[in-house]
């Protein structure tokens, strides 16, 4: 498990050049997934700002290893749109508040988020619905 607070700030690294492509700036979230659908770069040449998830071969205390520079380009065609998840305001889709994210918990191997954390309390993962501008829309507990 790792958290998204962990990632930011790691260098990016190609595994067939050992090439640094820039550092973690934030991870953006496939809400119809539940899993990260891509790292976005900083100090990375414009072109290769957004690497897709599945250019990723590991990622962890360290660093975040890509397969290659042009692994790392491709399939950013099919990407959502990056709202910023940690943060925002979180609503259950009946519109109740349940606070603002802390973190977020995803597994490095597949990009699954394991765990959203809020102010008011753990939300698992396969409660996300959705992610905006306004806020991170989620399942309502069930009773």
């Amino acid at each position: 498990m790792m958290l998204f607070t962990q990632t930011r700030g790691l260098p990016v690294v190609t595994a067939d050049e050992a090439a640094t492509l820039g550092t973690v700036k934030d991870l953006t979230v496939d809400p119809h997934s539940r899993s990260v659908a891509c790292l976005r770069l900083s100090g990375a040449p414009k072109d290769a700002a957004v690497v897709d998830w599945s250019a990723v071969e590991a990622v962890g205390k360290d660093a975040v290893i890509v397969r290659s520079r042009h692994a790392a380009g491709a399939g950013q065609d099919h990407l959502p749109e990056h709202h910023e998840a940690v943060g925002s305001r979180v609503l259950t889709e009946y519109g109740v508040e349940h606070g603002t994210v802390k973190d977020i918990a995803f597994e490095p191997a597949t990009g699954a988020i394991l765990t959203v954390y809020t102010a008011l309390g753990d939300i698992a993962g396969e409660r996300l619905i959705g992610l905006g501008s306004h806020a991170m829309v989620v399942h309502a507990e069930r009773a």
